[in-house]
């Protein structure tokens, strides 16, 4: 399979290792609910989460071209997830991106901010409540990620309760982005496949969110 393409990588670490890694990424990829461009996202937003940014991260870069996924897609997940997983690691993976031969950014705009969705308004009208300083500051990075181009909503939503999950996160940020994902088309089993495939890397937070989320 294509999506495995770094199984000889692994096999040359160790050969058992490799088939149960081998596994555990044929039961992402045979998941239904989740589009090929989603299953990428999931892989390369774990990279930045953990943070796994050595042959991790190369392997899931390689796999995501191999699926379609256009290299300033990949940029623009990482932008997205910034302000999720912190600027600095986000530094790193970039470069990372530049040793793996990744090519330059094609949009390089200034970015314009625009109004948030309800969903957004809501988390940033209560948060102002705890701290107004904190509200406008998460004001300002919501406003400038959730409308660009090269990533869809649902994407950016799948990507981002990836990250809850990864960090467990299981409250406010949480529903949130699942608010987020299903007024853009995600259902339940695309919740359950998330989940499902999110196990590969780390049983325990799959177990914790899935009493969350699917509740």
């Amino acid at each position: 399979m294509t999506q495995l393409s770094g199984a000889d990588a692994l096999t040359a670490l160790d050969p058992v290792f490799a088939q149960l890694a081998v596994g555990a990424g044929e039961n992402l990829w045979g998941l239904m609910h989740l589009t090929a461009r989603e299953k990428a996202f999931v892989c390369l937003t774990s990279d930045l989460c953990h943070p796994h940014l050595d042959l991790p991260l190369s392997i899931h870069v390689r796999m995501a071209l191999t699926n379609g996924v256009e290299p300033e897609a990949i940029r623009e997940l990482y932008r997205h997830l910034a302000s999720y997983v912190g600027y600095p690691v986000v530094v790193s993976a970039f470069q990372r991106l530049r040793e793996l031969g990744l090519p330059e950014a094609q949009d390089v705009d200034l970015v314009a901010p625009v109004p948030l969705t309800d969903a957004l308004d809501r988390t940033v009208r209560a948060l102002e409540d705890v701290d107004p300083g904190l509200a406008a500051f998460t004001e300002d990075q919501l406003a400038q990620r959730w409308a660009r181009p090269h990533l869809s909503v649902r994407e950016r939503a799948i990507a981002c309760l990836a990250v809850d999950i990864f960090y467990q996160t299981l409250g406010e940020s949480m529903r949130l982005h699942a608010e987020l994902a299903r007024a853009a088309g995600a259902t339940e089993e695309t919740f359950r496949d998330l989940l499902r495939g999110l196990a590969e890397f780390g049983l325990a937070r799959a177990w914790a969110a899935a009493r969350e989320l699917l509740s």
